[in-house]
């Protein structure tokens, strides 16, 4: 499996800059959509230098003594890895393009196997990725289309359990926006007192209107209804990779394995 042409940073820097800017910063190539005095300062919350970008791809590219591995799945949480590392987690829909993304975020290190099914709701375990001795990648089952039947007890227990836990990456559909089911995730979350992001997805499938009114509305509900989310959405297409370089930068700079970085 050849990486995408645009999966290494080297590549897209080669891109004209407007070209460039949509890949690595997508939500800011929309502002210059947006009718006059629309606050765009949740756009820009994280806005890493090149240094840090760069020093986020190498966390992601396996080497000799960088070792990324695929580690256990488990069912419940004794059969969890030991918490040794700082660990984030990614959560959705059954069909909102999780493992495609994490395929996509470790596709400079093609040897790592993130299965990626046609059917959805495939991922039935909490699959466990160590990423060298930095931290751990952690994709969640799906929720509901296909849930498995003990999601709640596995998720909770999870959620609740995990110190070593930094953050938790909520995806929604980019085309479809909040539906029901990311509600329920999302209050799971507040209340369990959760730091965690969201992250919208399939933004390639969405046209330009819809997608800024899908982020303006997810926005003001980050603003108005949570506590624990992180005030900017991260925007991905796991085809096309824009927004992935920035989103390993974010996995790296909350797991603090980048020294600083203009963001808290």
């Amino acid at each position: 499996r050849s990486p995408s042409p645009l999966a290494a940073l080297s590549q897209v820097l080669r891109l004209e800059r407007s070209r460039r800017t949509g890949v690595v910063f997508p939500l800011q190539r929309l502002e210059r959509y947006l009718a006059p005095g629309v606050d765009t300062a949740r756009f820009r919350l994280f806005q890493p230098g090149l240094a840090a970008l760069q020093r986020a791809e190498a966390l992601f590219r396996s080497s000799r003594d960088h070792a990324i591995d695929y580690v256990s799945s488990a069912v419940r949480m004794d059969h969890a890895p030991p918490p040794a590392l700082p660990e984030v987690c990614f959560i959705g829909r059954s069909n909102v393009g999780k493992s495609s993304l994490i395929r996509a975020l470790f596709s400079l290190s093609p040897e790592v196997e993130v299965r990626v099914s046609k059917t959805p709701g495939h991922t039935k375990k909490m699959n466990f990725f160590k990423v060298g001795k930095y931290f751990t990648l952690v994709d969640m089952p799906g929720y509901g289309y296909r849930a498995p039947q003990d999601f709640v007890e596995m998720v909770e227990a999870y959620l609740q359990e995990r110190h070593n836990l930094k953050r938790t990456f909520l995806l929604v559909d980019g085309v479809v926006g909040l539906q029901k089911t990311d509600h329920i995730a999302v209050e799971m979350l507040e209340e369990f007192g959760i730091p965690y992001v969201m992250v919208l997805t399939k933004i390639d499938r969405a046209s330009r209107g819809l997608l800024l009114k899908n982020v303006l509305e997810i926005q003001e509900f980050v603003k108005e209804k949570t506590q624990g989310c992180f005030p900017q959405l991260f925007l991905v297409s796991s085809l096309e990779f824009s927004g992935v370089h920035l989103l390993r930068c974010f996995v790296a700079h909350v797991t603090g394995n980048l020294p600083a970085v203009e963001a808290s």
